[in-house]
């Protein structure tokens, strides 16, 4: 229904409290015209009717009629004006959640006397500061997104600006130049590739259905040789293939680049009570515990650079996301020699 058909709410208030006094004042006013009514003549029959003894009916009904419009008439504006004080603070929430933008949220405190509006108050204004977090986290992504795509950029530029301001350049020199931008290339491609995941990771699952996580990780161990399995069936009640594919390709992506020299990867799949479980740990460098909150989040690492790990900083972020879209619980632990153990915990199938 269009704006301007539906009914106001401060007229509703303002009419049924007018309602409301004029059913209330119909009593006392009855009450009066009764008591002043006369229904018949008390002359004797047969007498001449005398001017004091005729019956005042339709004088008490005319005086009761207008009674109850003199009360309506009164009522009308009074209810108007308490409707309207009433539903002031709805009025400030409104013009407040108006002006909202995402660089300026409104924060306010309880607004009216009344439980109901301090309750609906304290709600918007919860909902403001999750929506503050939220608007954070996405500006903050979108520069750490914009610095990691400049910086092969800019590389690239002066690696063709360099290449051409040398006159001896030959054909060894150009071919290295092109492999080297080949080289950065495909990083940015990567990158690209693990930001569309992210994006697809915190959409959530397209199409449901039951995996077996004990499959599918046999499946990513097929092609990263080294790993050390010990899969049983675990079966996902309600998931993404596609997305549970791309959080066990990470993991493990993960897992053998941080690594030491001849480092183990060790995979594991079972279910345990109501859980579907998916635990991978490595070894390699020691992670603080301080650090494994930030390194879940886009386009962090410990010390070593994007450049150097070949990584796009987005790895564990996939992770996190779809396990969050699939109600998932994730356990990230630093092992004590080095490296880190990661468990994933799915509602199973019931």
């Amino acid at each position: 229904m269009p704006a301007a058909e539906r009914p106001r709410l401060r007229t509703r208030l303002a009419l049924v409290y007018a309602a409301a006094a004029v059913v209330l004042g119909a009593v006392p006013v009855a009450v009066v015209g009764l008591g002043a009514w006369t229904a018949r003549s008390t002359q004797a029959v047969g007498d001449p009717a005398g001017p004091g003894t005729a019956s005042n009916t339709g004088s008490v009904l005319l005086a009761v009629v207008a009674g109850l419009i003199v009360v309506a008439l009164v009522a009308a504006p009074i209810g108007w004006a308490l409707a309207g004080r009433a539903l002031r603070p709805l009025r400030e929430l409104t013009a407040a959640a108006e002006g909202a933008t995402a660089d300026r949220l409104p924060a306010h405190g309880e607004l009216g006397r009344y439980e109901e509006f301090a309750d609906l108050s304290a709600t918007l204004a919860g909902l403001y500061t999750r929506l503050d977090v939220v608007y954070a986290a996405q500006r903050r992504f979108v520069a750490d997104a914009s610095h990691e795509l400049r910086t092969p950029l800019t590389v690239q530029r002066t690696l063709i600006q360099v290449t051409l301001a040398d006159p001896d350049a030959d054909a060894r020199v150009l071919r290295a130049g092109y492999a080297e931008l080949l080289r950065i290339g495909e990083q940015q491609e990567r990158l690209v590739a693990a930001l569309l995941a992210l994006a697809q990771g915190q959409q959530g699952p397209v199409a449901t259905e039951p995996v077996d996580l004990a499959a599918l990780a046999g499946e990513a161990v097929a092609t990263r040789p080294g790993c050390t399995t010990d899969l049983r069936p675990a079966l996902v009640a309600g998931a993404d293939q596609t997305l549970l594919a791309s959080l066990i390709g990470n993991l493990l992506d993960n897992a053998v680049r941080f690594n030491h020299e001849g480092g183990r990867v060790e995979v594991f799949t079972a279910t345990r009570g109501t859980r579907a479980v998916l635990t991978i740990s490595n070894t390699g460098p020691v992670v603080p515990e301080d650090a494994v909150d930030r390194i879940l989040r886009p386009f962090q690492r410990l010390t070593t650079p994007r450049t150097q790990s070949g990584g796009s900083g987005l790895g564990l972020a996939i992770v996190r996301a779809i396990a969050e879209s699939h109600g998932a619980d994730l356990r990230v632990v630093p092992n004590p020699g080095g490296g880190l153990t990661v468990t994933v915990a799915f509602p199973t199938v019931p």
